[in-house]
C-alpha cells in the first residue's frame, strides 16, 4: 500500500484509483461545499490484498486474475462458490503495516469511531454498466486496528456476496474492471439524515431522526418534503412513520476488552423513539432551509438532475450539516468528465484537441502532439497518425480501423464518442483516458498549447518486459507457456520496441498499413502502370525485410493486401478514392481482387521472394479474406510461380473470416492451406450482420457473442481434424481476455495481438495453462 488518497487532495487522474463515490465528493469538497474529511484506500490495495491469499482452492489461488466465469443459474453452486471466497477473505491477515497506517490517519479524527463506504469504479468498455447500488454496503466500526482491518475484510468481500457475483457475470463484467477502494470517514452521532432528489420537475427531500442507516435498512418510512426548486419553497410536508433510529454503541470504552468489534455493524444500535419525537418533524426548520440552499447552490454546478445524501452531525458547540454523498449525470460535475465512449486503447494523455469535423476531407498536415477528434478515420490516415498522442472518434466500435490503428500505435483511444466533434473545441485541453473510455476538460492555465502530459496508466503503449523467454532464458515474472503468443505490427517505427518483447513471432504483418508509409496517396496499380513498378519492388521488399531481419528466425507472417483493385481507368487515384478504396467493408476485397487483377499480388509475391533471397527463410503468407477454393488455388499458383515454395520452411496460410470457411476447410486443406489465422472482426461482422465502425451495435453484438464463440471453437476442432495449425489474429482476446481461457481449453496454437496486449496475454495464457495442468493432475488423482 503506497499511500492513502485524502478527499482534499485527489486529482483528476486518480478517479480509478478512488472511486466515484469518493471522486465525487472530493471534487464538491475541493469547490468549498460541507463533506467530512476522510481519506480513500485504493483499489490496487485490495488487488495486492487478493494476491497474497494462500489457498489450494484454484479459484481462491487465481481470484486476482478472475474472469468470474460462474454458472450463476445454478443458484446452490453459486452460494457455496460466494461462501467459500468471503470465508478467504475474513480468515486472511491484512499486513499489520496496512493496519497501521490506517489506524494512524483515522487518529487525527479523534473519534471513537469510522465509518467505511465502499466506493467504486468500473472500467469497461460499454458506456454504461447499470445501478450497482445496493450492491455494497457501508460498515461502522471502532476507531480501533483491530476493528478497522475486520471492517476492511468485511468490505472488500462484499465484492464476492452471491448477489454481487451473479450482478457481475450478468453485467459482462470481470474482477479486473472492477476498481473497489474504500472511503474512511470520521462518524458521529446525527441528530437527523436523509436524501435530495432534484430534477427538473420538483424537488424531494427526505428525513429521519439518527444515522442514515435507518433508510437504508428500510427500517422507518422517511419525512417528505417538496420543494419548489425554481423559489426554494416548501410546496408540501408528510410526517413520516419513525419509530426506530440508529446511533453510536458508546457503552464500550475503545481501550476495554469488549471495543474489538467484528464489523457487522453492531456498533450502530437501534433504539425506539419518544411518541412525542416519533411525532416530529425530523428536519429542523433551520436545517431545511440549509439543505435547500445547498441544492440551489449545487444546480449550478452539476445541472438540474441529482441527488445528494446528508447528515446533520452532533457537533459541539452546534450541528454541523454534511454532504456524504453526490450522485448526478457524470457530464454535469464541474471540470469532470464531459464525453463518454468506448475506451478502444488504453492510456491516459492530457493534451490539446485538434479537430477535424469534414473527415472526409482529410488534412495535408496534422500538428504534432494533439489529440485528433474525428468523425472516422480509415486505414490512409496512417501516416498522419505518427503525430498524434490520442484519438477521439465519433464512429466506430472497439474492431474499427482508429481502435485497430491506435492499438498499434500505443496511444489512448476514444471511439463511439458522440457528438465529440461539437462538443470539443479544436484547441482545446483535454484529458483522455482510453481505459475508462472518457474525455475530460482541462483548466485552460494547466499548460501552454502543444504540450502534451502523459499520466499513470495501467496499461502503457508496450510494457518494459524482460527478453523472450523462450530464447533461453525465461524471468522469474514470466513463466514458460507452451502455447505460441504472437504480435500483430505493420509499422517499421515500432519494430525496434515489438522485437524483445516475449513473443515467439510475427502473427500479423498488415501489409495495408505497412505500404500506406511509401504509396504516397496512390494505389500500387498505378505505380505499375506510371512506369514505377521497380521503385515499388524495391521499397516494398525493402519494408518487407526490416520485420524478417528483425524476427528472424521468428515466423514473420505476412497478409497480402486486403484492398479493392481498381479498373484501369479509374488511375491514378486520388486521396479522398484511396479512402473509399480502404473502407471498402466488402466488395471485391482480398483474393478475388487477385482473380480480378493479378498484376499488383504478382508483384507482392516478387517481393516476398527478394526477401527470400536475400537470406530470410522466415517469412510466411497469409491470405485475406478468401472466399472460394478456386480463389485459393489461384493464388497458390502463383506463389508457386514466383517459387516461394522453393524455400523448405515456407507455410501459405489463409485467413479464417469468411463464414464459409467453416463448411469448406476441408477441401482447402485439400488445395493446400498449411494454416489458418481466425480473424475475429470480420468473422463478427459476417456471422452477425454488424459493421464495425457502428459502436452502438459493436456493444452488444461482438466477439463474445455465442455463434462466433462456437464459430471459433468448430474452426480450432476442424483444423486439429486436419492436422494444421490454428491461429488467432483478430482483436478478440486483446479487448475481451477472458476468452483466452476458451482458447487455450479449445487447443488453439497460437495467439497473435497488438504490442500493448502482449503482457496481459502472456500472464492470461499461463494462468489458462496451469488450470488446464491442475484440472489434469486432480483428476489424475481422483483416477
Amino acid at each position: 500500500m503506497d499511500k492513502l488518497y485524502w478527499l482534499n487532495q485527489i486529482k483528476l487522474q486518480d478517479r480509478a484509483k478512488v472511486g466515484d463515490k469518493a471522486f465525487y465528493l472530493s471534487r464538491i469538497m475541493q469547490r468549498g461545499y460541507p463533506v467530512l474529511p476522510g481519506f480513500v484506500i485504493s483499489a490496487e490495495v485490495l488487488r495486492q490484498f487478493l494476491a497474497t491469499l494462500n489457498s489450494p482452492e484454484s479459484l481462491v489461488a487465481d481470484l486476482p486474475y478472475s474472469s468470474l466465469h460462474l454458472d450463476v443459474s445454478n443458484w446452490r453452486q453459486l452460494q457455496q462458490v460466494a461462501g467459500r471466497l468471503r470465508q478467504e477473505i475474513m480468515t486472511a491477515n491484512v499486513p499489520q503495516e496496512w493496519v497501521r497506517t490506517i489506524f494512524a490517519a483515522a487518529r487525527e479524527w479523534q473519534t471513537s469511531h469510522v465509518i467505511l463506504r465502499p466506493t467504486l469504479a468500473l472500467s469497461t468498455t460499454t458506456s454504461a454498466v447499470g445501478n450497482t447500488s445496493g450492491l455494497l454496503e457501508s460498515i461502522f466500526c471502532r476507531c480501533h486496528e483491530e476493528a478497522i482491518a475486520s471492517a476492511l475484510k468485511r468490505t472488500w468481500s462484499q465484492l464476492f456476496r452471491a448477489r454481487s457475483l451473479l450482478y457481475w457475470r450478468r453485467a459482462g463484467i470481470s474482477l479486473q474492471q472492477i476498481n473497489l477502494a474504500v472511503l474512511v470517514q470520521p462518524v458521529q452521532n446525527a441528530i437527523a439524515s436523509g436524501l435530495l432528489n432534484a430534477n427538473s420537475s420538483g424537488w424531494t427531500i427526505e428525513a429521519t431522526w439518527g444515522s442514515e442507516l435507518a433508510i437504508a435498512k428500510g427500517d422507518v418510512l422517511p419525512d417528505a418534503y417538496y420543494i419548489q426548486h425554481e423559489t426554494g419553497v416548501v410546496l408540501e410536508r408528510h410526517l413520516g412513520n419513525k419509530m426506530l433510529a440508529y446511533r453510536l454503541d458508546d457503552s464500550a470504552t475503545a481501550d476495554s476488552s469488549n471495543s474489538v468489534v467484528t464489523a457487522d455493524n453492531t456498533d450502530m444500535v437501534a433504539y425506539v423513539l419518544e411518541e412525542t419525537q416519533q411525532k416530529q418533524y425530523a428536519l429542523p426548520e433551520e436545517y431545511l432551509q440549509q439543505v435547500i440552499t445547498l441544492g440551489t447552490q449545487l444546480v449550478s454546478e452539476i445541472g438540474q438532475n441529482f441527488r445528494i445524501k446528508w447528515t446533520i452531525a452532533e457537533e459541539a458547540p452546534t450541528p454541523n450539516l454534511y454532504l456524504t454523498q453526490v450522485n448526478a449525470p457524470q457530464s454535469t460535475i464541474p471540470r469532470l468528465q464531459f464525453i463518454k465512449g468506448l475506451g478502444a486503447s488504453g492510456g491516459r494523455i492530457a493534451a490539446t484537441a485538434h479537430v477535424i469535423v469534414n473527415s472526409h476531407n482529410k488534412p495535408e498536415q496534422i500538428p504534432q502532439g494533439v489529440i485528433l477528434v474525428v468523425s472516422a478515420i480509415t486505414p490512409d490516415w496512417l501516416p498522419l497518425l505518427q503525430k498524434v498522442v490520442g484519438i477521439i472518434t465519433v464512429q466506430g466500435g472497439l474492431t474499427s480501423h482508429a481502435a485497430i490503428l491506435a492499438r498499434e500505435l500505443g496511444i489512448p483511444a476514444l471511439v463511439n464518442a458522440v457528438d465529440a466533434t461539437v462538443l470539443i473545441h479544436n484547441g482545446e485541453r483535454l484529458l483522455l483516458d482510453g481505459d475508462r473510455g472518457e474525455v475530460y476538460r482541462i483548466k485552460e492555465d494547466k499548460a501552454g498549447e502543444g504540450e502534451t502530459e502523459e499520466l499513470n496508466s495501467p496499461y502503457s503503449p508496450i510494457s518494459p518486459l524482460s527478453p523472450n523467454p523462450r530464447k533461453g532464458h525465461a524471468t522469474p515474472h514470466l513463466p514458460m507457456i507452451a502455447t505460441e503468443l504472437l504480435v500483430n505490427l505493420s509499422q517499421h517505427s515500432l519494430i525496434e520496441q515489438a522485437q524483445s518483447l516475449p513473443v515467439d513471432g510475427v502473427g500479423l504483418l498488415r501489409s495495408e498499413m505497412m505500404l500506406l508509409n511509401i504509396l504516397e496517396g496512390q494505389h500500387p496499380q498505378s505505380w505499375i502502370t506510371s512506369g514505377r513498378k521497380a521503385e515499388l519492388l524495391e521499397k516494398w521488399s525493402f519494408a518487407i525485410m526490416q520485420f524478417a531481419r528483425a524476427f528472424a528466425p521468428r515466423p514473420v507472417f505476412y497478409r497480402s493486401l486486403d484492398w479493392r483493385s481498381p479498373p484501369s481507368h479509374e488511375l491514378p487515384l486520388s486521396t479522398h478514392e484511396l479512402h473509399s478504396v480502404t473502407h471498402s467493408t466488402l466488395g471485391d476485397r482480398g483474393t478475388f481482387s487477385y482473380v480480378q487483377n493479378s498484376a499488383v499480388f504478382e508483384l507482392e509475391m516478387t517481393a516476398l521472394a527478394t526477401v527470400q533471397q536475400s537470406g530470410y527463410s522466415n517469412i510466411h503468407l497469409l491470405l485475406p479474406f478468401v472466399r472460394s477454393v478456386e480463389e485459393f488455388s489461384f493464388c497458390r499458383q502463383k506463389v508457386e510461380q514466383a517459387r516461394l515454395t522453393q524455400v523448405p520452411q515456407f507455410q501459405l496460410w489463409m485467413m479464417a473470416e469468411v463464414p464459409s470457411v467453416l463448411f469448406l476447410l476441408p477441401e482447402y486443406v485439400k488445395a493446400g492451406v498449411a494454416g489458418i489465422s481466425i480473424g475475429t472482426n470480420d468473422l463478427t461482422q459476417l456471422l452477425l450482420g454488424v459493421d464495425r465502425e457502428q459502436g452502438q451495435l459493436t456493444t452488444v453484438f461482438n466477439e463474445r457473442h455465442p455463434a462466433v464463440i462456437k464459430a471459433i471453437a468448430q474452426l480450432i476442432q476442424m483444423a486439429k481434424n486436419a492436422g494444421i495449425p490454428c491461429s488467432i489474429c483478430g482483436q478478440a482476446p486483446a479487448i475481451y481476455p477472458e476468452i483466452i481461457d476458451q482458447l487455450v481449453q479449445l487447443g488453439i496454437t497460437s495467439i497473435s495481438v497488438e504490442p500493448e496486449a502482449v503482457e496481459r496475454t502472456y500472464r492470461a495464457i499461463a494462468r489458462a495453462e496451469q488450470r488446464l495442468i491442475l484440472a489434469a493432475a486432480r483428476k489424475k488423482l481422483d483416477c
